[in-house]
């Protein structure tokens, strides 16, 4: 098997000119696909080279790192990646069976054609699409949670689920239900129901009934992947629109999303859809806006090829990307699993609740009676 490191000149400039490696026509690069870096003064990068050095690292990787990863993925098991801190073993973790990773997003960012891709990716499912997109269609919604074994295997250890998209014009609403998904958790064919919703857009697909609802198991959210159309943000930021960089930028920083990921995983798609430099541009000015890094945690996916069709092998930067990401995704859960509740700390909980109530009763008796002696005193005047 060939090294990658040890490319002839021939074999560089016709990699520099395959479709995925897009970055590589812009002004920062020689004729040979090569990134021009000043190496002695490699701790004062800008921005963009940064980001262009990013994907020259997983361009580097993905043909023989694919594979790897993919596997790791395949006999992943919940809480195999984590790892032991504060003298806590690992039996005393609250480990869920399964890990559930929760993409959000808002309409038409990609987050169903994202899971598609997984499947193609991960399951090896070929061009069969497992979601429905929204595709050009504005009418398009689905009002139901679908929970995604992305894998197409028995003995996954982790799951994906696909939300409804949010609404730019109802931002506070959509965030309000984000947050009930995070904290009372969410199960499969979950109506994700919001004002308004008999008027405007119809239902996909046909309502379960509460018998095979109850079949379904209840899913904490381990992870939050935040989906952004780049091409629609930016667009919108020439003509003047902020209204896609706020909302985005409020569903990043949502209290509930904060406190299930300290750092959630940022992935834009659509990217295909501006220049080069307008791709490149369009996530410097996200990441300044949201105030997080150019580089970790964030990652740039093509959901479909310049044909329509999902990019898979043809594309392994962007298959290794949404690996990778996933990969991430899957190890911030592993260390964010809350230790066992054990007997001894429900009866702490039990003896602390039942003080409190004592105390609050003889608190209430205390106002009471100061009440009634001033009153008796008033009445004696």
């Amino acid at each position: 098997m060939r090294n990658p490191l040890s490319l002839s000149d021939e074999d560089e400039n016709e990699s520099s000119k395959l479709p995925f490696c897009w970055w590589r026509s812009v002004e920062h690069f020689n004729d040979q696909g090569q990134l021009k870096l000043d190496l002695s003064n490699l701790s004062n990068l800008t921005p963009r080279v940064k980001v262009l050095r990013e994907m020259e690292r997983l361009a580097l990787i993905a043909p023989e790192g694919l594979d790897d990863l993919r596997h790791k993925l395949i006999t992943y098991r919940a809480g195999d990646f984590w790892l032991p801190t504060g003298g806590i073993k690992k039996e005393d973790m609250d480990i869920p069976p399964i890990v559930t990773i929760l993409l959000v997003g808002f309409s038409g960012s990609g987050k169903s054609s994202l899971v598609n891709l997984m499947y193609s990716v991960l399951g090896r499912s070929g061009l069969i699409p497992f979601a429905q997109t929204s595709g050009n269609s504005s009418n398009y919604t689905t009002m139901f949670m679908e929970e995604h074994n992305v894998l197409r295997s028995l003995r996954s250890g982790f799951c994906v689920y696909d939300s409804r998209g949010l609404d730019y014009n109802r931002v506070e609403e959509s965030l309000e239900g984000l947050s009930g998904w995070l904290v009372n958790g969410v199960h499969h064919h979950q109506l994700c129901f919001r004002s308004g919703d008999e008027a405007s857009k119809p239902l996909v697909g046909s309502v379960p009934s509460s018998s095979s609802l109850s079949k379904f198991s209840w899913r904490k959210v381990n992870c939050v992947v935040v989906v952004a159309n780049i091409a629609e943000i930016y667009q919108a930021l020439k003509k003047g629109d902020a209204k896609p960089m706020e909302a985005t930028k409020a569903l990043f920083n949502c209290p509930a999303i904060r406190k299930c990921n300290e750092n959630p995983i940022l992935i834009f798609t659509h990217g295909d859809k501006l220049s080069s430099d307008e791709r490149i541009d369009g996530r410097l000015k996200v990441s300044k806006f949201l105030g997080i890094s150019e580089t970790s945690g964030e990652y740039d996916v093509v959901c479909l090829t310049e044909h329509g069709l999902l990019p898979d092998e043809s594309d392994p930067v962007t298959a290794y990307a949404l690996t990778e990401a996933i990969y991430r995704a899957l190890i911030q859960s592993d260390r964010s699993h809350p230790p066992k509740i054990r007997f001894k700390d429900w009866v702490v909980m039990l003896v602390t609740w039942l003080l409190c109530c004592i105390a609050a009763f003889f608190a209430f008796l205390a106002d009471f009676f100061s009440k009634l002696g001033r009153k008796d005193k008033k009445l004696k005047l």
